[in-house]
């Protein structure tokens, strides 16, 4: 009996570890589709046909829809998990680029770029709820972990609006690097990351002065400095590192959130635009637009472990259970 429980001990040894069940759904910017893949196979399972330029994409609080900005249809298109089939096309304003689902679940939070305003949408009504007015092309779309502000990145004219929820108001705003495109707010809520594509630098500011506090700066072997554009950011749940997203280096960045210390560098597909972390905090997967395909990183190793494919301009990518 030893002998066979050491043996079964053995061969359990060589197992590698599997990543609890989840999907990743990509939009694909210019194949005006929705891929789905298994991210345990690691093979893609459908392809759903969705609206013009799908860029934006989010998964409800309940995890029964996701919800994809549609810019050229000014739309976002709510999608039914289980079918895949659009249940509704929520009216967004114009020109809708990124979108984050409210802390409450209630709440759509879009960017319109081509009317200057934040749009929040009623999921439930399937209507407009307020607008807010805010600077040109607004894109990235954070809400603070307590649920009062609304951080706006406008990257025509390289400042953050920050929007108390409270009076729907714009409470302050504070000048950033060139194009600002993407906003991440710490877990502890303390603070909000925000990728600057054209500076080619991810700026830290405190939540409670609004105060840019630190600038972060990319240099991976062999990238020159034009091609580093951060976009995405997302923090690993220990929120112990985060993950960015450097364009057309086509690389990421592990960066450790208590020193703001690049550890890692890790060569991806062609423009890398946006990530997903699993929920486990194992794996991230890229979505990368010039080369048609999602990259997954091992983050213990900090290395690539598999490229899947997807379809034509990957954007962005989220991994639900």
């Amino acid at each position: 009996m030893k002998r066979i429980i050491a043996l079964m001990v053995a061969v359990s040894a060589c197992v590698p570890a599997v990543s609890m069940a989840e999907t990743l759904y990509v939009s694909n910017e210019h194949g005006n589709t929705v891929s789905v893949i298994d991210a345990v196979t690691m093979k893609p399972v459908a392809t759903w046909k969705v609206g013009a330029r799908p860029r934006g994409i989010a998964l409800s609080r309940d995890g029964r829809f996701l919800f994809v900005c549609v810019g050229n249809d000014h739309a976002v298109q709510m999608i039914e998990r289980a079918t895949g089939k659009i249940i509704a096309d929520l009216p967004s304003g114009e020109d809708p680029e990124q979108l984050f689902v409210s802390r409450d679940g209630k709440y759509l939070f879009v960017g319109n770029e081509d009317n200057a305003a934040l749009t929040a949408i009623d999921i439930a009504a399937r209507s407009v709820a307020f607008q807010v007015p805010v600077h040109k092309q607004p894109e990235g779309v954070a809400q603070s972990p307590d649920g009062h502000w609304l951080l706006v990145t406008s990257e025509d004219e390289n400042v953050v609006d920050w929007i108390d929820l409270s009076s729907r108001k714009v409470a302050a705003t504070v000048e950033t690097a060139l194009r600002p495109r993407h906003g991440e707010f710490t877990s502890d809520g303390g603070q909000v990351w925000i990728a600057a594509e054209a500076g080619g630098v991810v700026q830290v500011a405190d939540t409670q002065s609004h105060a840019i506090v630190e600038t972060i700066h990319f240099a991976p072997p062999g990238v020159k400095d034009y091609q580093v554009l951060p976009c995405g950011i997302r923090f690993t749940p220990d929120g112990k590192t985060a993950v960015v997203a450097l364009g057309r280096a086509n690389t990421i960045a592990l960066v450790d959130v208590a020193t703001r210390k690049v550890r890692a560098y890790v060569p991806v597909g062609k423009r890398v635009w946006h990530l997903a972390i699993g929920a486990d905090g194992a794996h991230a997967y890229t979505a990368n637009g010039l080369s048609d395909d999602v990259t997954v990183i091992d983050l213990a190793t900090a290395k690539p472990v598999a490229t899947l494919p997807a379809g034509h301009g990957p954007w962005g990518v989220v991994a639900a259970p």
